[in-house]
């Protein structure tokens, strides 16, 4: 059973944003993945560089996608505070014969965590992936998007399990 509120609603149960003007700023972290399943033929040709496309490599292309993605969470998702991001990385690694690995971290010091950019980041960079694959197959899927880790604020978060 779930025993907490709604975070994003007040008294009236309206849409509100929340106040975090008395928190104290603190270092914050937040690290998410994802996985982009390719298919074994298309993840090598992702990987040889073969696949001539005007926006760029693939890989290249998508963790700046994933870069900028995190940066701009509040412009994507209603109530969000607006997050001068310390540093976000975007990694892209093969994940088993068929699948790319994703991962973003993003890292801030100020009064709200920054879970839903790692998030952000972490799929605006495999929605890349698609979008720069799919004129050569439509069977691409992303899944386990997923919050792995979080620290600094009022609780630390660390997923047992990965992808």
């Amino acid at each position: 059973m779930l025993t907490k509120n709604f975070t994003h609603v007040n008294a009236a149960n309206q849409p509100t944003m929340v106040d975090v003007g008395a928190k104290m700023p603190t270092r914050r972290v937040a690290r998410a993945h994802c996985r982009v399943v390719l298919g074994s033929e298309l993840l090598g040709r992702v990987q040889a560089g073969e696949m001539p496309l005007h926006k760029g490599p693939v890989i290249h292309t998508a963790i700046l996608a994933g870069i900028m993605g995190a940066k701009r969470t509040a412009e994507l998702i209603p109530l969000c505070h607006p997050l001068g991001l310390d540093d976000c990385q975007v990694t892209i690694v093969p994940d088993g014969p068929a699948a790319l690995r994703v991962e973003c971290t993003a890292v801030v010091t100020g009064r709200t965590g920054v879970e839903m950019e790692a998030l952000t980041g972490a799929t605006i960079a495999a929605l890349t992936i698609y979008d720069m694959c799919k004129a050569f197959s439509h069977d691409i899927t992303i899944d386990a998007v997923q919050l792995v880790e979080k620290t600094g604020g009022k609780s630390d978060f660390h997923r047992s399990e990965n992808l």
